[in-house]
């Protein structure tokens, strides 16, 4: 017996993605690929980091590994400011493809620590954006907190009466929106967003994913383990009561998952390209997909300008 397909037609990459492998690739043909260093993986996929790699593009984790000279990328999840400051000092040529969208979040706790504010990220800790997100703060480090639960919220001790909140813009939206209302209980005064600072392509791909939990009794989510919007996109199936697995490629499925199911959804995170899509496509077509359809609403697909120095 074969399986029908059920494709998410809100699926793969995000606006804020596609800037930033946009930005490395003009970098690598203006600069040059012995110029080109990325400090972190621009965006949390194997295949993107491997092509980009392919093309000459340097990947690395420490400034200390960057040499004179070099154009510095900064990745899509953003960085503290003292990075951005030794950065400058080193003297590179330096290019910012963080996501306009943690932007605007890095904005809010520049606010915050000129204002003396407290300040509670909800996100998960050493997640590359939340470090980028916390190294904002140029105040007290100790008026800065990270949660991700509702538990970890009852742990926070303010050292102001000001207090803001900010989420990591991965984050699994019904997960968020309990920190969220524990955070207004423990702290009725605290000023935010008013649901989260989740970004429309995560809410967006975490909404299609369970109009596909709905029909189907299996979900692939095409993704890297790193990455946190397409974890997400698995627990938000598994929670809707569906099995679900998370893998990198077609080369991960275990075919014995498929022995029992009868309706397969199939989706992908915000940093998967759409070849590895079709090549996942194309492996169910030889192992029992008979039909293929799309489902959900197709989202829209935004874009933003391209950084300075590209």
């Amino acid at each position: 017996m074969g399986f029908k397909v059920y494709l998410a037609n809100t699926r793969g990459m995000c606006a804020g993605v596609e800037r930033a492998i946009k930005t490395v690739e003009l970098a690598l043909d203006k600069y040059g690929p012995e110029r080109v260093y990325v400090l972190h993986e621009v965006v949390h996929n194997f295949h993107v980091v491997s092509n980009l790699k392919q093309r000459g593009a340097h990947f690395v984790e420490s400034l200390d590994d960057v040499p004179a000279g070099a154009v510095l990328i900064f990745s899509a999840h953003g960085v503290g400011l003292a990075t951005v400051e030794k950065a400058k000092a080193l003297g590179f040529t330096i290019i910012d493809a963080t996501c306009p969208l943690v932007k605007r979040v890095h904005f809010k706790i520049n606010k915050a620590a000129q204002q003396g504010k407290d300040v509670v990220v909800i996100g998960h800790q050493g997640h590359q954006e939340v470090l980028g997100t916390i190294g904002q703060y140029s105040g007290d480090p100790a008026k800065v907190h990270v949660v991700l639960t509702p538990e970890d919220v009852q742990q926070v001790t303010l050292l102001s009466n000001q207090v803001i909140f900010a989420t990591q813009t991965t984050l699994s939206v019904d997960e968020t929106a309990l920190t969220v209302q524990a955070l207004k209980q423990r702290f009725p005064e605290i000023e935010g967003p008013r649901r989260d600072d989740t970004c429309f392509a995560t809410q967006n791909r975490q909404s299609a994913i369970k109009d596909l939990a709905e029909i189907c009794d299996l979900i692939l989510v095409a993704g890297s383990a790193n990455s946190s919007n397409s974890n997400r996109l698995r627990e938000v199936a598994e929670r809707a009561g569906c099995r679900a697995y998370l893998v990198e490629d077609h080369s991960m499925v275990d075919l014995n998952w498929l022995k029992d199911a009868k309706v397969v959804g199939v989706s992908a995170g915000a940093s998967v390209p759409e070849y590895v899509i079709t090549e996942l496509l194309d492996f169910l077509r030889d192992h029992g997909m008979t039909e293929i359809e799309n489902a959900g609403e197709r989202g829209v697909m935004r874009s933003f300008p391209l950084p300075e120095g590209v």
